[in-house]
C-alpha cells in the first residue's frame, strides 16, 4: 500500500512555530542513500495519511525534486496544544530489506470471552519486523478465538508471519491472555439482633433493680 503526500521545501530562516501557525508541520527526510532534507506538511493532509496509514505503510512524497519513497519513522505531539509538532520520514531503497515495526490487530472473537470467564488484554501492540518494502504488511492479524479459558494466551510463536516477513521479537513474547477478574468477595457488616440476649440483659437489670430496692 502506497500513499502519495504533497511536500515542500522548507525555508531554514523560517522558524517552527510560524511554520504551524501557517497550518504545516515541519518535517525531515532522511535515509541510507537520502541526505537530511528539511521540508514541510500540510497539517490537515498530514493527519489523514497517518490516519489510514499509521507508521507502517509506504508514503510516496511528491512536490520534491524527485519523489521519494518513506515510512512515518517518528511524530512527536504537543502535550497541551494536542497538536503535531514534527514529523520524521525516512527514505527507504526498493529491494532492500528493511526494519521497522507493524501493528497487531486482534481479530475474531475469544470463546473465554464471550462465556464471561475474563475479557481479552492485549499485552503486545506492534512488532519488529524485517523485509523489503513492497512485502510490508500495513497490519498482523492475530486470531483470538485460540482463546478459550482462564489459562489462554497468545505469544509471538503462535502467528504466523505473513509471506517475505520476519518477525524479530522473541517468541515467547506474550501478546494477548485472558484476564480473569478476582471475585470480592463482600464482608456482611451487619449485626443480627439477638433478641433471646436481650431478653435476659432486661431480666437482669430487672432483678438487680428489685434487689437494690429491698
Amino acid at each position: 500500500m502506497t500513499i502519495s503526500l504533497a511536500v515542500a521545501d522548507r525555508d531554514q530562516t523560517v522558524k517552527s512555530g510560524a511554520v504551524r501557525n501557517e497550518g504545516r508541520i515541519p518535517a525531515v527526510v532522511y535515509g541510507p542513500k537520502q541526505e537530511p532534507l528539511s521540508v514541510t506538511v500540510d497539517a490537515k493532509e498530514f493527519s489523514k495519511v497517518l490516519e489510514a496509514a499509521g507508521e507502517s505503510a509506504i508514503v510516496s512524497l511528491t512536490g520534491l525534486k524527485d519523489t521519494v519513497e518513506v515510512l512515518v519513522k517518528s511524530v512527536d505531539f504537543d502535550p497541551i496544544k494536542k497538536g503535531i509538532q514534527h514529523v520524521d520520514f525516512y527514505a527507504i531503497e526498493r529491494g532492500k530489506e528493511m526494519t521497522t515495526h507493524v501493528p497487531l490487530t486482534l481479530v475474531g472473537e475469544a470463546p473465554a470471552e464471550k462465556s464471561g470467564i475474563g475479557t481479552v488484554t492485549q499485552i503486545l501492540h506492534e512488532v519488529e519486523v524485517t523485509c523489503r518494502p513492497s512485502h510490508l504488511p500495513q497490519h498482523i492479524d492475530v486470531d483470538v478465538t485460540v482463546l478459550t479459558d482462564a489459562g489462554s494466551k497468545i505469544t509471538v510463536g503462535d502467528i504466523k508471519a505473513p509471506e517475505g516477513v520476519t518477525i524479530k521479537n522473541e517468541p515467547e513474547d506474550p501478546i494477548a491472555l485472558i484476564n480473569v477478574a478476582r471475585e470480592e468477595v463482600e464482608e456482611d457488616t451487619s449485626t443480627e439482633i439477638d433478641m433471646e440476649a436481650i431478653d435476659v440483659e432486661e431480666k437482669g437489670k430487672t432483678e438487680e433493680s428489685t434487689e437494690e430496692a429491698a
